[in-house]
């Protein structure tokens, strides 16, 4: 068997709410404080996700909508709307990048973020984690939760803690006592069945599963022995993923109520390319393809594109050419969305390599 040694790092997991649930709230403020599952209304129809009301009559995701209206008959169905979602979690990840470039989204709602070394000079990553929730509530008016840990595994853990709207630390030397009294099935990674197989082996704790030698574990768990022999131990050392060197910088909205007028469409397109602008001044980084994303209420969707021969990166030289996009040809029905986007940048790729050496900081 080979052990890993394992290094202080500083990571942050940071999960969003109840994330489609609480879109749809936040969006249509009559439907905050009741029961909402996004997705799932019809005979065949599965729950994507479930609000905190609707979660207290156990009504969860992946749940069949039918068996979800027998336990909460007052239980209102919204559809999914990804691109609103995608608006949003574009919003959030921008601030993850206020404070490193090491961010790993899991998805949509999720992500690690390793602030060993951040842009902020912080020493402690509990007070980074609370900045930031309180930075995403501000920017989105949506509640966050994290964990805070060595490791990916342990703060993917604790995220979920003190759930909703809270933060859990696990410093180094908390690591291993908390594993010890942990529940085996709020391991993550470890589903139902392997749950299950574990019970029937008398491991329900992560003392339990400590106790037991590389040997057993190989007998029962074959490849994944050495996976749950380190990490009862806090050995994850899996680094945060990052694929933070930009191909293109966007920006898009999805409009409350459709627009009709080539006259609004312009004054939302020059919005677009301000914010464009200052992505474009964050980044440092300039542009040579830019394009044009319209959606209609039809949900049919179109681009257009227009490549110059030198970059650019001025609000007014973007709007321009996304003007000329806009009158390439006919609009079709009302516009839903529109968005910008700027390609074939300047940057060129860096390969960081971060060295994580024993901290004696603020955890």
């Amino acid at each position: 068997m080979k052990t890993l040694i394992s290094k202080h790092r500083k990571i942050i997991h940071v999960d969003m709410d109840a994330f489609y649930a609480s879109v749809a709230q936040l969006d249509n403020p009559e439907l905050k404080g009741k029961p909402v599952a996004v997705g799932g209304d019809g005979r065949r129809g599965v729950i994507a996700a479930a609000s905190y009301e609707a979660r207290k009559f156990g009504v969860k995701s992946a749940m069949a909508g039918s068996l979800a209206k027998k336990l909460c008959p007052d239980l209102i169905f919204v559809t999914t709307d990804f691109t609103r979602y995608k608006e949003i979690s574009n919003q959030v990840r921008e601030i993850f990048y206020e404070y490193t470039d090491l961010v790993e989204p899991l998805s949509l709602d999720e992500a690690y973020l390793d602030v060993t070394i951040n842009k902020k000079k912080m020493q402690s990553a509990t007070l980074i984690a609370e900045e930031i929730r309180k930075k995403i509530f501000k920017k989105t008016g949506l509640n966050a939760s994290a964990g805070i840990a060595p490791n990916k595994f342990v703060a993917k853990i604790a995220s979920d803690i003190n759930k909703p709207n809270g933060q859990k630390t696990i410093t180094p030397t908390e690591v291993i006592p908390f594993l010890e009294t942990l529940q085996i099935r709020k391991f993550y990674g470890v589903g139902k069945v392997t749950t299950q197989k574990m019970y029937q082996l008398g491991i329900f704790t992560g003392a339990d599963l400590k106790n037991k030698t590389f040997v057993f574990l190989e007998e029962h768990f074959k490849s994944s022995a050495e996976h749950y022999y380190n990490i009862v131990r806090g050995i994850h050392n899996s680094p945060v993923r990052s694929s933070r060197t930009r191909k293109s910088i966007g920006a898009e909205h999805t409009y409350l109520e459709n627009l009709t007028s080539e006259v609004y469409i312009l004054k939302k397109l020059e919005i677009l390319s301000i914010e464009i602008e200052k992505r474009l001044l964050k980044a440092n980084v300039k542009g040579r393809t830019i394009t044009l994303k319209i959606k209609y209420s039809d949900f049919t969707q179109t681009t257009r594109s227009k490549t110059l021969e030198g970059f650019i990166d001025g609000q007014l030289d973007i709007f321009k050419i996304v003007k000329e996009l806009l009158f390439q040809e006919k609009l079709g029905n009302s516009v839903r969305l529109l968005g910008i986007s700027i390609n074939n940048l300047n940057n060129q790729e860096v390969e960081k390599k971060h060295q994580y050496i024993q901290l004696k900081l603020d955890f």
